[in-house]
């Protein structure tokens, strides 16, 4: 019989350097225990639930430079545990429980490729290990969110959200693309406590909207922003290791022009259609692949496409356009784990291929819906080099479109029994943020619920 769960802190931060002491905790950590300090390890007996913290002991010279050295008595009552002991003491203490086997926890998120870090201390070689069975166990208990997780992530949601309807008021022609990412932390940190980003921030203008991973150390938010350019900013809080990540996607002077209206509604029209169709049962393929179609149907109405949107399907036509997938798991990791259990493949098509999810929707699942159009140059000149794809292609009326970035509405959802519940709240529709962007006093607060959808 299983008696004795092994669970560890990938982070081992060395307390010896007195600046690095800023840690982001391993997630399966602190999902199990919720500590935040570093070089801890716990333990879960599995028959009776009992669960040990080891911490560090710490040397005199900690209290100089750190701050008090608090006892195991602080720890048991701070993370509500049953024991703790010391790190240096975890061998023997575990030999007195007798376990039949340890857990440790050992296994990749499919969505990020990394590996957790396997526990290993001095004297586990006394011990039978097994690595392989937890890890798929914990990720299934990760993937449906808990009332108290849902709660820390409509914070984050609410404070993420009100920062960028923050930037929306300040961003200007004239401004740098930065100034936008340090007012969003700013406020973050200031109103909400949030001492980190989900993940490097995103702030592109004008052309630079069309690159999805913007903000990178090679072009790190730095181009000055232009009258008539489209912002695209991904940007999301964190608290208590819990992730946000929204974009907004709006022209920096505050009024569309028609194309930008023409692209911005077509991306909006697809979100909602998304929206409006989520709920348990669902296939997350099904849903990308109706962002897709309602994509496709929308650059037809635009001009920009011409031709059945069924034969524009067969050749993956939409990939041009959105080559990233619909969205992502969200929770302590911001691309959370659990999208591919075992047995559950990617889709080989272009688009597809980059879904990071693949299973089906359930309640209690938090979610990513981020549908966007981009005019990636790379991919329109492979489109318009390939005869099966150029034919579908108004290109005198793309060339229009040569330079405008892109646009991706992210929004976070929830999902309910029936629905969704919409976590972001930020103005959406062409009229909501034009009126906001106009009148520096205006609130928005829209009603967040699934019934609108």
């Amino acid at each position: 019989m299983l008696t004795c769960s092994f669970l560890q802190l990938m982070i081992k931060n060395s307390l010896t350097h007195v600046l690095a002491v800023s840690i982001l905790q391993e997630s399966f950590f602190h999902w199990t225990f919720g500590v935040t300090e570093a070089d801890c390890y716990g333990a879960i007996d599995v028959d009776s639930g009992k669960s040990i913290l080891f911490v560090p002991k710490l040397p005199e010279s900690y209290a100089t430079w750190m701050g008090e050295i608090f006892s195991k008595e602080h720890f048991k009552a701070k993370y509500a545990v049953d024991e703790v002991q010391y790190a240096c003491d975890i061998a023997d203490v575990l030999s007195n429980m007798r376990p039949a086997v340890l857990l440790t926890l050992r296994g990749q998120n499919t969505d990020s490729g990394s590996i957790c870090r396997e526990a290993s201390f001095e004297g586990i070689s006394r011990f039978q290990v097994n690595n392989t069975l937890l890890h798929p166990v914990i990720v299934e208990c990760r993937l449906i969110k808990t009332d108290m997780e849902l709660e820390v992530l409509r914070y984050t949601n609410r404070i993420s959200s009100e920062a960028h309807k923050m930037v929306m008021k300040h961003v200007k022609p004239g401004q740098t693309e930065y100034e936008m990412e340090s007012l969003f932390q700013h406020y973050c940190y200031s109103k909400g406590g949030m001492r980190h980003t989900s993940y490097t921030c995103i702030c592109g203008t004008g052309h630079n909207s069309s690159v999805l991973h913007y903000g990178h150390a090679g072009a790190p938010n730095d181009k000055l922003i232009m009258d008539g350019d489209m912002c695209l900013f991904d940007m999301g809080g964190e608290y208590y290791c819990y992730s946000s990540d929204i974009t907004c996607s709006f022209p920096a002077n505050g009024k569309f022009t028609s194309d930008q209206r023409a692209i911005y509604e077509a991306v909006f029209k697809s979100s909602r259609a998304v929206m409006a169709a989520i709920k348990p049962g669902v296939k997350w393929t099904d849903m990308h692949r109706l962002a897709d179609r309602v994509h496709l149907e929308e650059l037809v109405k635009i001009g920009i496409l011409n031709g059945r949107v069924e034969d524009m399907v067969k050749v993956h036509i939409g990939a041009v356009f959105m080559p990233h997938g619909l969205g992502h798991l969200l929770g302590i990791d911001v691309h959370d784990v659990g999208g591919y259990p075992e047995g559950v493949k990617r889709i080989d098509e272009p688009g597809l291929k980059s879904l990071r999810m693949g299973r089906l929707v359930q309640e209690r699942m938090v979610l990513t819906v981020e549908p966007g159009i981009y005019f990636i140059n790379h991919l329109l000149d492979q489109a318009l080099a390939n005869p099966a794809q150029s034919c579908f292609i108004n290109k005198d009326v793309l060339t229009r479109f040569r330079g405008f970035g892109g646009v991706r509405i992210e929004d976070d959802i929830a999902v309910t029994a029936d629905g969704i519940e919409l976590l972001t709240c930020v103005p959406r529709t062409v009229e909501e943020i034009e009126a906001f962007m106009a009148d520096s006093g205006k609130t928005f607060s829209p009603v967040v619920s699934s019934e609108k959808f």
